[in-house]
């Protein structure tokens, strides 16, 4: 049985929020799913579709699931030359798919290939782009010189200079507003396995210039740490005094069933690796829970951390913007509090 539909409008995409589909392993990349539903959201406000592309090989057995995050209309394109991703023939399609669809919003996952594609799109149709937003909002908007109201505005919001401030970016003259976000983000919804959507095929015309890369092997490493996927978080900061001393981290994560991350200032110094790090520029993560340890809370590490449902903060400086955010605050030397924790941890267990 099929799980498409079928409409009488000629472009049923035409201003709408549009998703691009990134597939990672065989497999539809998480962040797309977290747009999609983030894109719902901000169509019903605006009375207006979502619509996906997705470019590829073998992508058709993923239309249910898409349409299950409340995508309506899925545009596809299909060819056995794009079943690993190159920037020219992908920017090629994507430019075209968004010249057909006309969306007004464009969105994409701030991952390697999300951060190629963007801004190539974006430079090819000459309007705006916003990277690693961790915000994403309609409403109006008044040009302080002109003076002039813009209704149903696209507020991308991010941390800017170095994650010292929260910027709201606008482009109130331009088609498709475009902005790439983080994994983890935007909240993944539930999928409703009875929604049905549209397939549309795309039509696209290569020349053989496109296709200037060929690939002999193609190898898959591992990630060294899934923080995404993690429930538990232990996160270690310049507070934590040296690398060797970050063994009380690592102590405190393996006794809790958790996964150790790290701020920026711990990378920095090399007190973990830059898998670990959480923040603007590392990780974003939404753990059950999350306990910052000699972390400060600079905004770029709140950023990424901040959507948390329950964040414990240990920290000597009862002033630590990090104590601020926390669920719960333990104002104390670390090397003190993390054993006792553990000790206290380990007897309930």
């Amino acid at each position: 049985m099929s799980n498409t539909k079928k409409t009488g409008k000629k472009n049923p995409g035409k201003d709408s929020v549009l998703v691009y589909i990134e597939s990672q392993h065989g497999e539809i990349a998480q962040v797309s799913l977290e747009l999609i539903g983030k894109a719902r959201e901000m169509a019903d406000k605006l009375s207006v579709t979502v619509t996906a592309v997705a470019i590829g090989s073998g992508l058709k057995k993923f239309a249910q699931q898409i349409f299950s995050y409340g995508c309506d209309t899925l545009y596809l394109l299909e060819d056995k030359r794009l079943a690993y991703y190159e920037t020219i023939p992908y920017t090629k399609a994507l430019v075209q798919a968004i010249g057909q669809i006309q969306p007004q919003i464009a969105l994409f996952g701030a991952t390697s290939i999300g951060r190629d594609i963007a801004p190539r799109v974006a430079s090819t149709i000459k309007v705006g782009l916003t990277a690693d937003c961790t915000s994403l909002e309609i409403g109006d908007h008044e040009d302080p010189r002109t003076k002039k109201t813009y209704q149903n505005i696209l507020y991308q919001i991010r941390p800017a200079f170095g994650g010292n401030i929260i910027a709201t970016i606008v482009s109130p003259e331009h088609r498709p507003q475009m902005a790439t976000v983080r994994e983890g983000v935007m909240k993944l919804g539930m999928p409703d396995k009875s929604r049905k959507g549209v397939i549309v095929p795309l039509k696209v015309k290569f020349a053989a210039k496109d296709f200037v890369n060929h690939v002999i092997k193609r190898v898959i490493s591992q990630r060294k740490v899934n923080l995404t996927a993690a429930h538990i978080i232990v996160s270690g900061g310049a507070g934590v005094g040296s690398r060797e001393n970050f063994k009380l981290i690592w102590d405190f994560a393996e006794a809790i069933g958790g996964v150790v991350g790290g701020s920026r200032a711990a990378v920095d110094n090399g007190f973990v690796d830059h898998d670990h790090q959480v923040g603007q520029t590392g990780t974003t993560v939404r753990p059950k829970l999350y306990i910052a340890c000699g972390i400060s809370g600079a905004i770029q590490h709140r950023a990424g951390m901040e959507h948390a449902s329950k964040i414990i903060a240990i920290n000597s400086d009862p002033n630590a913007p990090m104590l601020k955010i926390a669920h719960y605050g333990i104002v104390g030397d670390l090397n003190q509090v993390i054993p006792k924790m553990i000790k206290a941890y380990k007897s309930k267990g």
